[in-house]
């Protein structure tokens, strides 16, 4: 099974990592600041509830692709990305942080029927799928900033 974020105790310790983050920090890869890389998660974490939607793009082989990303294969580093989930402006630090927090901490498996939005590249996906993107894009830029 793969790792979620509907599961208390990852959502616990992506807290943790958050945490640890500061401003200043470097990342090993790529050319998000970490600002920049919290307003960017801000935005993703708007995107499973259809609060942030986004035109998809022609991807051959949909399913197929959207199971190798989420199930098997690790995120590219520095891979392009949308640019709606970049065009958040940071704004303070401790604001950023605690909206981050609270998206982090509310992320708890929907309830049956609840709105469900697209991805751009992934199409439509299941609610479990999106429990595992969730998860595996915090992770992959927690990892960038090594936290």
């Amino acid at each position: 099974m793969a790792t979620t974020i509907y599961d208390a105790s990852v959502r616990a310790t992506l807290l943790r990592r958050l945490e640890a983050l500061r401003p200043e920090q470097q990342p090993r890869w790529g050319r998000m600041t970490a600002p920049t890389m919290v307003t960017h998660l801000l935005e993703a974490f708007r995107m499973p509830s259809g609060e942030l939607r986004m035109r998809r793009s022609f991807v051959p082989a949909r399913p197929l692709v959207r199971w190798l990303m989420l199930y098997v294969l690790p995120f590219p580093k520095g891979a392009p990305t949308a640019p709606q989930l970049l065009a958040r402006t940071p704004a303070s630090w401790a604001t950023d942080i605690a909206a981050l927090r609270s998206a982090i901490d509310a992320a708890a498996r929907p309830a049956p029927g609840a709105p469900r939005g697209d991805h751009p590249i992934f199409g439509d996906m299941s609610v479990e799928d999106w429990g595992v993107l969730l998860y595996k894009h915090a992770d992959h830029h927690f990892r960038q900033f090594g936290v």
